[in-house]
């Protein structure tokens, strides 16, 4: 994991932390003549000046280059780290009397066998130090646990002093000398001395805090093919600390063949392996409550999980299916398979609090039946309170409402700046790869507030999350460190794939299995580049059968989620990546065609947005572009050889009447298109805008699923096209 931290202070933990903490050099004055801002340690002098660490001499000078004597290094190192002065004991060094100028500091780190005297019993506080000599004074200083890596080719691994000099390297207080030589018989100068303190108390702001590392995954969708290397991320990730925890941010379901068939279990029993310690819901756990079953597989998922179900804003009393899986509660002693409000964990020695919340449009996005979801910010205040009554001070939200999806509904980022107590949130259902954590220490109106951090970890097990944060003792983040590592790039788990081996033997047959449907001539997917096609057709320049059977399919399963009337569907050509052959069309074939698992998204836009979305599409014509745009409910006349930006010649969609109109610019419509178009992919800003501004509802419905869904509602398959783009200029 990186080395990066970052303090994290905020306006009311800043009295709290102690005096070490050194003022930043950009506001502070500078106090020395002869320390100029060119000077390498200028920031430790003046940041040690500002806290009252140092002291110049009577003629306005530093002496940055003057050595360092043991009894100045004795003096500032004590100052620095706050020693007790008042209650030292005789060191019983022969030449420190009470009248010296450094009895207390010598004596106090004597005490604690910090620093030692010679064989003839004195100390030699006016002798210069040497960097060896600091750099185990520093370290027993500071309770650094010693180390035994470096890349100094002149410290000699078996010299007393090794591991000291490691120690500081490791904790990123010396570079060295040179990237190679530490040079430990060098003397030290005063401006050393100050930079080695400065960087060694940016190091007790954490050292002696708690650290925990939060491991997270979320919309996983279905993907058990990556789970054999997830394992591995995981237990590689866990090596690195003893105080982790291993969290899912929900939408287990839908997505691949793996859940259709076996709904959840095959997901289940991997996760189990991972050792999940909580997980939230996501919508789609709620997909199946249409169905003669109901929420039947979701219970099964719930009761066979080896890991609590955190879910504060979900009322599941309403559901009989859901009785003894379910109490409104928060708790400190969670049974693995149950849903729970919120729950305390004990991760060595401290309290952590997590909970759990769902998107509200789940209602209107999923089959949520007779449960039901109340107000998140609502519901997130009352967690917090709940924990904090228990004494607890690091609280975690396990989300699935998105990182900045619809401000109208729910999102990360408001719960984040409405809810006080909150210290991390690990985020879903937007699918959002935030490399590093994002900070939000701003409430509302812009005031500040207590440092939350949102994580999320893009999508279908492609990253694990990881997050490492520091604590002070008042539950205060004091420092962070967060990456995504991908997974791919790991080893499978032989475990793993042992589990995974009966359920994939049994996908692997399915590929293979017919729909029920068959097509008398085949669904072309032409490229400019095949061979003998002259005339220059291609699925990224032109209409075709398999785009309109694509795109009237998500019109009619968007048209079913939706009161609004879904005026046009659309389908970036680039997205469509094979042909189907003439003959019984199989599972394969299907998704072979829409292999990246998009999901269909509800979009309301202008007409004039529709149509500057036309003229992207049409912008290469007659050359390839890959965000062409497909289309079902509408026709688009398009004159190729006009200028880029002015191509389009009209847009018409069909009306509830059974007639096709023209679009007004200023009348908003309901459109469906693949979730990335509708995020802006493949150039549409004008969709970008439209999902920033919270005008985009993604279904999260599989599209190559519902692809085979219309293929089988369907008598006949048409493998002609229909006119509904048209380049006049070809004509």
């Amino acid at each position: 994991m990186k080395a990066h931290r970052k303090k994290l202070y905020s306006a009311s933990a800043f009295a709290l932390i102690v005096s070490s903490i050194v003022v930043p050099a950009a506001v502070a004055a500078e106090p020395f003549k002869d320390v100029s801002k060119k000077n390498v340690h200028y920031e430790a002098i003046l940041s040690l000046y500002q806290s009252k660490m140092i002291s110049g001499f009577k003629d306005g000078t530093f002496k940055p280059n003057q050595q360092v004597t043991r009894g100045q290094a004795a003096k500032m190192i004590a100052t620095a780290f706050e020693f007790d002065l008042e209650n030292v004991k005789e060191s019983g060094f022969t030449d420190i009397t009470e009248k010296a100028y450094f009895y207390k500091e010598i004596n106090a780190l004597a005490e604690l066998d910090i620093i030692s005297g010679y064989e003839d019993g004195t100390f030699k506080p006016n002798e210069p130090i040497t960097r060896e000599h600091l750099a185990k004074i520093l370290s027993l200083a500071i309770g650094l646990q010693t180390s035994d890596e470096t890349p100094f080719t002149d410290v000699d691994h078996n010299n007393i002093f090794s591991p000291y000099i490691a120690a500081l390297y490791k904790h990123g207080i010396t570079k060295g000398a040179t990237p190679t030589t530490y040079k430990p018989q060098s003397l030290v100068s005063r401006g050393e001395l100050a930079s080695f303190i400065y960087r060694s108390l940016d190091v007790v702001d954490y050292l002696f805090d708690y650290e925990l590392s939060v491991l997270h995954v979320n919309d996983t969708h279905g993907r058990v093919e990556s789970f054999p290397k997830l394992v591995t991320a995981v237990e590689n990730a866990r090596k690195s600390t003893s105080n982790s925890i291993l969290l899912h941010a929900g939408d287990v379901f839908s997505g691949t063949l793996y859940f259709n068939e076996f709904l959840g279990q095959a997901d289940v029993k991997l996760l189990n392996l991972m050792n999940f310690d909580a997980m939230t819901l996501g919508n789609h756990e709620f997909d199946l409550g249409v169905t003669e079953g109901g929420h039947g597989a979701l219970v099964d998922f719930i009761k066979a999980a080896q890991f609590p179900i955190v879910s504060a804003n979900v009322n599941f009393s309403n559901d009989s299916k859901f009785n003894g899986l379910f109490t409104d509660a928060i708790s400190n002693k969670a049974k693995d398979g149950h849903i729970y409000s919120g729950i305390v964990k004990e991760v060595n020695g401290e309290k952590i609090g997590i909970f759990g919340l769902t998107t509200e449009e789940t209602k209107d996005i999923a089959f949520a039946d007779k449960v039901t979801f109340e107000n998140y910010i609502e519901e997130a205040n009352k967690a917090v309170e709940a924990l904090e009554a228990q004494g607890v001070n690091k609280i975690i939200a396990v989300t699935h409402i998105g990182y900045d999806d619809n401000p109208a509904v729910d999102n990360d980022l408001l719960l984040a700046q409405n809810v006080e107590g909150l210290d991390i949130i690990v985020g879903g259902h937007s699918h959002t790869q935030l490399s590093e954590p994002i900070i939000v220490d701003k409430n509302t109106v812009g005031e500040a507030k207590e440092t939350t951090l949102i994580v999320q970890a893009y999508q279908y097990a492609d990253y694990l999350g990881t997050l490492d944060v520091f604590f002070n003792e008042d539950g205060v983040i004091t420092k962070y460190n967060g990456e995504l590592i991908k997974v791919a790039d790991q080893v499978a788990n032989e475990e793993a794939l042992k589990l995974l081996a009966p359920f994939k033997e049994k996908v692997d047959e399915i590929q293979g299995k017919e729909i029920g449907v068959s097509i008398s001539e085949p669904l072309v997917n032409p490229r400019i580049s095949d061979e003998g096609n002259e005339k220059g057709i291609s699925v990224r320049n032109s209409e075709t059968a398999l785009g309109n059977l694509i795109t009237d399919g998500m019109k009619a399963k968007a048209q079913k989620f939706t009161s609004k009337n879904v005026i046009m569907a659309l389908q970036n050509g680039g997205g469509i990546r094979a042909a189907i052959p003439a003959g019984n069309v199989t599972v394969g074939q299907v998704i072979t065609v829409l292999p990246f698992g998009n999901t269909l998204a509800l979009m309301d836009v202008t007409g004039a947005e529709i149509k500057e979305a036309f003229e992207i599409s049409v912008k290469n014509a007659p050359e390839e572009n890959g965000g062409f745009l497909h289309v079902s409910g509408a026709k688009v006349v398009f004159d190729s050889s006009k200028d880029i930006g002015s191509r389009v010649v009209s847009v018409e969609y069909l009306n509830e009447a059974g007639r096709y109109e023209a679009l007004n610019d200023n009348t908003t419509y309901t459109i469906a298109t693949n979730a990335f178009t509708a995020k802006g992919g493949d150039g549409y800003k004008v969709f970008a805008k439209a999902y920033e501004e919270g005008r985009v509802t993604d279904l999260g419905l599989s599209d190559w699923e519902n692809f085979a869904e219309h293929l089988k509602t369907l008598q006949s398959i048409p493998t002609n096209t229909e006119g509904r783009i048209t380049d006049k200029e070809a004509k």
